[in-house]
């Protein structure tokens, strides 16, 4: 009788199914975050902010499914999978450092499903249909970092980076960009982001007498340069990337953090911002329920980009169900295509302008220059 009972309801389940299609009623958000391993400054923060995500965008309700990669590449790659196939995601977001990040935008692109990257990422002609990215770039980031230190007759420059992609991404734009600009790099160092000593890396830059250093790190990785330089009596000025910009680079680097210069994005001081920025409104909304449940000066740019990724898709998602239904390649497409098309799309981090070629799509309204004194980060004017 259990066992009648048993298909019977699986029939009746089967009806329910065919008159009310569960494609139409739900659209499922696939998240790989790094809230365990080095990046874990980062990952948490992302992984907080889906507690904050709609709960239906264009009369659809939305579901998310968060998996840990722990900064791994190859789990990046094996929660995106799981994501698409037993979750049947219909969006990708993720990973919280560039390597992962790339490993999904590979599986997004292979499986033909919208990625929101929330980490800056190279890309080729096999990464680029189907992956925008909501950090800043970093030409973007870099520039107003070189252009400052050009304003202050800076002539050598120090290198200090991770050893993977995203310390690649910096190297490559300083060259790129500070040679024109009569600037010169004198050292090169790198490191890996679970090492707990920098001490050789360090003796060299210094040695070098560079006029300043750049720090290519992220998280709470970049406060271990930070600390170490000073304490071998670096005294020139220490920049740091927008991978940087949290208050646990702080709390890490204590008295060393002091005088640092930092590009951010604006979601670290929408106060300062004037009335008509289309980025105070929604940054100013998520410091308000972030620090209300997290505590005073909890704000960070990492789990704005996952804000952000939200932002952007309830602005594309209603236009995106006109023609298609979750849970169908036609809906996935129709969402790519919306992304491409939709302008001025403001968000915490900066206002997107997605194109076939721009996948990072934001300009110089995404970034500030930070600075910390007595403890606590400062608007550079």
């Amino acid at each position: 009788m259990t066992k009648l009972l048993g298909t019977v309801t699986a029939a009746l389940l089967g009806l329910t199914s065919l008159s009310v299609p569960a494609a139409a009623q739900e659209l499922v958000v696939g998240i790989t975050v790094s809230a365990t391993g080095p990046a874990a400054a980062l990952g948490i923060p992302e992984r907080n902010v889906v507690e904050f995500a709609p709960a239906e965008i264009g009369g659809v309700k939305i579901k998310t499914v968060v998996l840990d990669d722990a900064g791994d590449p190859t789990a990046a790659t094996t929660n995106a999978r799981r994501l698409l196939t037993e979750s049947k995601a219909d969006i990708l977001v993720g990973s919280s450092t560039t390597p992962p990040t790339i490993a999904v935008s590979t599986v997004a692109n292979e499986q033909g499903v919208p990625h929101f990257a929330l980490a800056p990422m190279p890309f080729t002609p096999a990464r680029e249909k189907w992956t925008v990215v909501m950090p800043q770039p970093v030409p973007i980031m870099g520039k107003v970092l070189y252009e400052h230190m050009k304003k202050n007759n800076v002539k050598t420059i120090g290198y200090i980076g991770f050893s993977d992609s995203y310390g690649d991404l910096w190297l490559n734009d300083l060259k790129t960009q500070t040679g024109p600009m009569g600037m010169t790099i004198v050292a090169e160092e790198r490191y890996a982001r679970p090492d707990t000593s920098v001490a050789g890396q360090v003796l060299k830059l210094v040695a070098a007498k560079p006029d300043v250093i750049l720090i290519g790190a992220s998280g709470t990785g970049a406060a271990l340069p930070q600390a170490a330089l000073r304490e071998r009596g670096y005294a020139g000025t220490i920049y740091q990337t927008h991978g940087a910009a949290t208050h646990d680079f702080i709390r890490i680097a204590g008295k060393a953090a002091e005088g640092v210069i930092m590009a951010s994005g604006p979601v670290m001081a929408p106060e300062g911002q004037h009335d008509q920025a289309l980025t105070k409104k929604p940054g100013l909304a998520l410091n308000a329920v972030y620090e209300k449940k997290y505590g005073e000066n909890s704000r960070n740019q990492f789990g704005a980009h996952m804000y952000d990724a939200f932002e952007v898709m309830k602005r594309v998602v209603p236009i995106a169900l006109k023609s298609a239904k979750p849970g169908t390649p036609e809906f996935r497409e129709a969402l790519r295509t919306v992304l491409i098309s939709e302008k001025e799309i403001p968000a915490s981090q900066g206002v997107y302008n997605f194109t076939e070629k721009d996948r990072f799509g934001v300009d110089d309204r995404a970034r500030i220059l930070l600075t910390v004194k007595d403890g606590k980060y400062v608007v550079v004017k």
